[in-house]
């Protein structure tokens, strides 16, 4: 049993998958930060000085019944219930960079096989009478010994 989990382990797809998963989660911290600190600061200015990640609706006031807060951490402070929908448009611009990313490196992936899988020019043609493989510039067949039209 130990010898067969350890040949379906050794076996080039799950390999691959697991660097491909550990490679995912270094990944991640990354392109949250690309969203956060490169992407949503101007896009925020553009739209008005929008701060993306304090964008929410108060659903259930806090201590005290103050509903009103110019933060979400201060919200969360005061224990009011939020739905946070500006917290969700970056994990979604997160997800689409790294879908683009992934569909990106697949494609290349992709072309770098094809490349690899064009098939080599023919040196062999088949004699037309008996079928046997002959060199391309053969005129005579070495089998049958017919005369091959050029």
């Amino acid at each position: 049993m130990f010898k067969e989990f350890k040949e379906f382990a050794m076996k080039g797809n799950v390999l691959d998958m697991a660097i491909g998963i550990i490679i995912g989660g270094a990944f991640t911290p990354i392109v949250k930060s690309l969203v956060d600190d490169v992407l949503m600061p101007p896009l925020g200015l553009l739209l008005g000085n929008v701060d993306f990640s304090n964008l929410f609706v108060v659903l259930k006031a806090g201590e005290g019944g103050v509903s009103s807060f110019s933060t979400l951490a201060a919200a969360k402070e005061a224990g009011a219930v939020t739905l946070n929908y500006g917290l969700f448009a970056n994990s979604i611009l997160a997800f689409l960079i790294v879908a683009f990313a992934v569909f990106m490196m697949v494609k290349s992936i992709n072309r770098w096989k094809r490349e690899e899988e064009v098939a080599p020019a023919p040196t062999a043609k088949a004699c037309p009478f008996c079928a046997t493989d002959i060199p391309l510039a053969a005129s005579r067949c070495p089998h049958c010994t017919s005369e091959i039209a050029a």
